[in-house]
């Protein structure tokens, strides 16, 4: 038999298989995405580095999502703040690959420029070179909690008896629809504006 014109294994396959595995059971391994694509697990790593390798790119699928472009806007609060929705968008379409991709070392280099923007951005606004970090995860730690919040069911809290927490049911009752959005919209602003205080006191020093 003759080869396959479209070749059986490459590392997009690997990654789009390894992302629905992500996605439907919040984990994966080799051996099933070989045997989902059909083939030896031994051939898996012949295209990866590994199961840290495919976790990169998983990495690089799912922040292919974010619009890099945001952080070219200025001033550079709105470029934090456009960076920041596109981010929660990303990975809101995938959240169980937040656990596993917040917990590995960041290695993808698509992945680091997009950072090496980021602080580029940070630095160029006044922000001190010890500081540039913080407010960058401060703003991650933002933006996915956010993004695992549009993942959890509307109906957070269940109550039976609302005589028995009758202000948290009228205070359910008048957030409406749009709670995930409303909560990110307040967190993120409220971290702008300290983000700004500390800029400020940093120029005026």
């Amino acid at each position: 038999m003759g080869r396959p014109r479209t070749p059986l294994l490459d590392r997009e396959r690997i990654t789009t298989t390894a992302l629905q595995l992500l996605d439907a059971q919040g984990e994966f391994s080799v051996p099933q995405i070989a045997r989902r694509l059909g083939v030896q697990t031994g051939s898996v790593y012949h295209h990866v580095d590994g199961r840290d390798g495919i976790v990169e790119l998983l990495r690089e699928r799912v922040t292919e999502g974010i619009d890099v472009s945001a952080l070219d806007v200025r001033p550079w609060d709105a470029a934090l703040a456009a960076w920041a929705r596109s981010y929660r968008a990303a990975f809101a379409a995938h959240p169980r690959a937040i656990p596993l991709l917040m917990t590995s070392p960041v290695r993808a280099p698509r992945v680091l420029e997009q950072y090496e923007r980021a602080v580029t951005l940070l630095l160029d606004a006044g922000f001190p070179l010890r500081e540039v970090m913080p407010v960058l995860v401060a703003l991650e730690n933002v933006v996915l909690g956010s993004a695992l919040d549009l993942a959890a069911p509307v109906a957070m809290w269940e109550i039976t008896d609302e005589s028995a927490t009758p202000r948290l049911a009228r205070a359910l009752d008048a957030v409406g629809d749009g709670r995930a959005d409303a909560s990110f919209e307040l967190a993120l602003d409220g971290f702008l504006i300290h983000a700004r205080r500390r800029l400020e006191t940093h120029v005026q020093v």
